[in-house]
């Protein structure tokens, strides 16, 4: 099940990560997740569309979450750590199935990392400065965060000056209802936490709340917006 229609996929460097993105351009942050929901949270999302999983490091015992989300879902599926600080992790998650990098920061040394590994890597950033640093020591996207305070018009102007084949993905504060706002804007994807998954949160709600995000995509690409890829 594809979030929305095809189009390029020039915007995102790895090619794992690319064809999530190219499928369903959403990423699911997993934070607080525990072992026994793994792979129910994980199967409830890939049901309604989503093709890529984060599990935060500092869940509870998250690199075997991380192993089971792994071997439990298709192998289109990229799954991977979040809030990875130090680049001696990048391994650890490597070894346990990962194949993706996330962090809320901009430590070049950690994006390196990631890359000498082969894995999809996509730090945070908030500043053009942290932007173009993090994409020419090789980012396959950048995450604008928290996207509740760079708003669709910090994007609109990043987007002018950013090289054009990196994207965007806004995380923090997205919601259905401003989706919208940052596609038009020219986000290329989006991180999404809190309103999807918080510790605990019963598969069947997960999927209500992720078909919402499936919704709004559907409906910005409907409407005339593009997800910048």
């Amino acid at each position: 099940m594809q979030c929305i229609e095809a189009g390029p996929r020039a915007h995102f460097r790895h090619t794992g990560f690319a064809s999530a993105m190219f499928a369903c351009p959403l990423i699911a942050i997993l934070r607080g997740l525990t072992p026994d929901e793994a792979v129910p949270v994980g199967t409830a999302l890939v049901n309604v569309g989503f093709r890529a999983i984060e599990v935060p490091l500092n869940s509870p015992d998250p690199l075997r979450s991380i192993r089971l989300l792994r071997d439990a879902l298709p192998a289109d599926v990229i799954v991977g750590a979040g809030t990875v600080l130090h680049p001696g992790r990048v391994k650890d998650v490597a070894d346990a199935g990962g194949a993706l990098i996330v962090m809320p920061h901009a430590d070049l040394e950690v994006v390196r990392a990631a890359k000498d590994a082969s894995l999809a890597c996509t730090p945070g950033v908030a500043t053009p400065t942290e932007a173009i640093a993090a994409y020419f020591n090789g980012a396959d996207a950048l995450k604008l965060f928290p996207a509740d305070t760079l708003s669709p018009a910090v994007l609109r102007a990043w987007r002018a000056v950013i090289p054009e084949d990196i994207g965007l993905m806004p995380v923090g504060g997205v919601t259905p209802h401003n989706i919208d706002a940052f596609v038009n804007a020219g986000a290329s994807g989006f991180g999404i936490g809190g309103a999807l998954y918080t510790a605990g949160t019963p598969p069947t709600q997960v999927s209500d709340r992720a078909m919402r995000f499936v919704h709004a995509i559907r409906k910005s690409s409907a409407s005339g917006g593009s997800v910048k890829r």
